[in-house]
């Protein structure tokens, strides 16, 4: 199988629609539905890549994104912010906290696809130059 994207996401319609997207690029799609339990797969299963929704029960995006930016295991994993609230204040909050790619919901599926698919080349690129 091809790369790792964690997908930390409580509506199921949308992990669904994510699956339905990614699936078809050979990629391993991994699903969780709160805070913590994204967090602890960010930081137990190495995804190559987290789609992070920003609207999470028990512990939100934000908080998610603020730990994973702290902790040396998963400083640079590339992480693209998925919110329904496309609000500038989003967009900027998501850039300060070092989110790689913002998208909002509802999303078109071709290019949600591409943007993972982006961000994962260059994320493998910058590995290359530095390995």
């Amino acid at each position: 199988m091809g790369n790792r994207v964690l997908v930390v996401e409580d509506s199921a319609v949308i992990r669904r629609l994510i699956e339905v997207c990614l699936r078809p690029a050979s990629l391993e799609v991994m699903m969780r539905e709160d805070g913590p339990t994204g967090l602890e797969a960010a930081l137990s299963e190495t995804p190559d890549l987290l789609v992070l929704d920003i609207g999470l029960p028990e512990m939100d995006g934000w908080e998610v994104l603020d730990r994973l930016r702290n902790d040396p295991r998963t400083v640079n994993l590339p992480v693209l912010v998925l919110t329904a609230h496309a609000e500038e204040e989003s967009r900027r909050r998501a850039d300060e906290g070092g989110a790689d790619s913002f998208v909002t919901k509802p999303f078109q599926p071709n290019d949600f696809r591409q943007e993972v698919l982006n961000l994962l080349t260059n994320a493998r690129q910058i590995q290359d130059v530095a390995g």
